[in-house]
């Protein structure tokens, strides 16, 4: 009798597949080839049949040639920092694939010399919001923190109050950022009040400016007082308003959320905010202001470090020239419609022998934005066991365990990927 062995395909015959040629061209001839090859072994182990080369080399491969893989976001945090914050419009993935061959990024071509980079972005943000005399975009908003402090404080000082000396995630402290760009930080206040006095006896000959930090990740209440952009104003120098989540302008889901409009209006000199979170683009970090204040920075050695790519750009623009976001419908949408999308899917679930009900939940913003709003929502109730199988299938979900439930929240999913949710929850069971 042959020995079973002898009747594993050759890797040349396994290549010549037409699918596996495909996923060749699609991932790379290296990765296909250690996929057979590791297929080929298992035959040769007797693990599998030989003429179960070709589809254990198909299984094994991943979908794309990038290890980051798509996560449908259940866990009702519309701008989950670990799945990415803002998902991008259509048009702003659009924009991404027509950036991703070679474009006039830096090129007039009416007159075939260097053009001025990301000017097209910059018009967008300028046309969103007219307040703004100049803008700059730089590689996230602690990178704008960081080029301000650097540019217009280094070896001065830069007031601050006590109570906005927030960590913006992952250990990374404001006052840090500012000190390690060589600015000294004069602190204000209490912990819970500030008064205008109290920053008004803080200036001096080396005043850098006045910094306002939105608390963008915690809330705190009580014996509490700040000082508004509009009376900060009124201390002759510099300020400078960091909003943190990007806002351009003021949302009626969000009223307490700072805006870069608002922010202008009440006098800041500069505004600085993110682009990945509620202004749902890519990672950036945007400087909107006066012309001066703005042609500093621009011009400043360190804003060459910072600078973003073509395909940053293309997206900005997109998504402030172009249609609604994700993350603008998400906030608007009605807990009614999520209800009815969560029964939906709880009696699919029901019907295939899967313990499922639907409830009404409470979502967030997140992305450290708007801590103390509750966005009204729905989700589906699954025994807490699916989480842990879910978070690891194809595609992955990532859902939110609550009373020893595992919810699926609907908030931050759009209702084309239900069905999605559904064949990954079947998947599972």
């Amino acid at each position: 009798m042959a020995d079973p062995r002898q009747l594993v395909p050759g890797t040349d015959r396994v290549l010549a597949d037409p699918e596996v040629a495909a996923a060749a061209g699609r991932l790379g001839h290296r990765l296909v080839k250690q996929a057979v090859h590791a297929a080929q072994e298992r035959a040769r182990a007797g693990e599998i049949s030989p003429g179960r080369v070709v589809a254990e080399t198909l299984a094994a491969l991943p979908e794309s040639a990038s290890s980051i893989r798509p996560v449908l976001n259940a866990t009702g945090v519309l701008l989950h920092t670990n799945l990415g914050r803002a998902p991008l419009s259509d048009a702003a993935i659009h924009a991404l694939q027509q950036a991703a061959g070679t474009t006039d990024v830096e090129l007039d071509l009416h007159t075939g010399r260097r053009g001025p980079r990301g000017a097209a972005a910059v018009a967008a943000l300028l046309a969103a919001v007219p307040r703004a005399e100049a803008a700059h975009v730089v590689n996230n908003g602690a990178a704008a923190l960081a080029l301000a402090a650097t540019a217009l404080a280094q070896g001065r000082e830069i007031v601050l109050a006590r109570g906005e000396m927030v960590e913006i995630g992952d250990g990374f402290r404001i006052p840090e950022l500012l000190t390690a760009a060589g600015a000294r930080l004069r602190e204000v206040g209490t912990t819970n009040r500030v008064r205008l006095d109290d920053y008004r006896s803080a200036l001096g000959p080396d005043t850098g400016f006045v910094l306002k930090v939105h608390p963008s990740n915690f809330v705190i209440t009580g014996f509490t007082s700040s000082v508004p952009v509009a009376a900060l104003r009124e201390l002759g120098v510099p300020v400078v308003a960091d909003i943190g989540s990007g806002l351009l302008h003021p949302h009626p889901a969000l009223p307490r959320e700072p805006d870069a409009t608002t922010a202008l209006s009440d006098g800041a000199d500069l505004v600085i905010a993110s682009g990945d979170k509620l202004l749902g683009g890519p990672q950036a970090g945007l400087l909107l202001g006066g012309s001066e204040i703005v042609h500093r920075l621009r011009r400043h050695p360190l804003a060459r470090a910072l600078r973003v790519d073509k395909l940053t750009l293309a997206a900005l623009e997109a998504t402030v020239r172009g249609p609604s976001t994700p993350t603008a419908q998400r906030l608007r949408q009605d807990r009614a419609d999520l209800l009815r999308r969560a029964e939906r899917l709880a009696d699919l679930l029901t019907a295939a022998g899967i313990p499922a009900s639907a409830q009404h939940s409470e979502a967030t913003v997140g992305g450290g934005g708007a801590p103390d709003v509750a966005l009204p929502s729905a989700a589906v109730a699954l025994p807490d066991r699916f989480a842990k199988p879910l978070r690891e299938g194809r595609p992955p979900v990532l859902a939110r365990i609550e009373r020893d439930r595992c919810l699926l929240d609907l908030a931050a999913l759009p209702p084309e990927h239900d069905e999605l949710l559904h064949r990954a929850v079947l998947a599972v069971t």
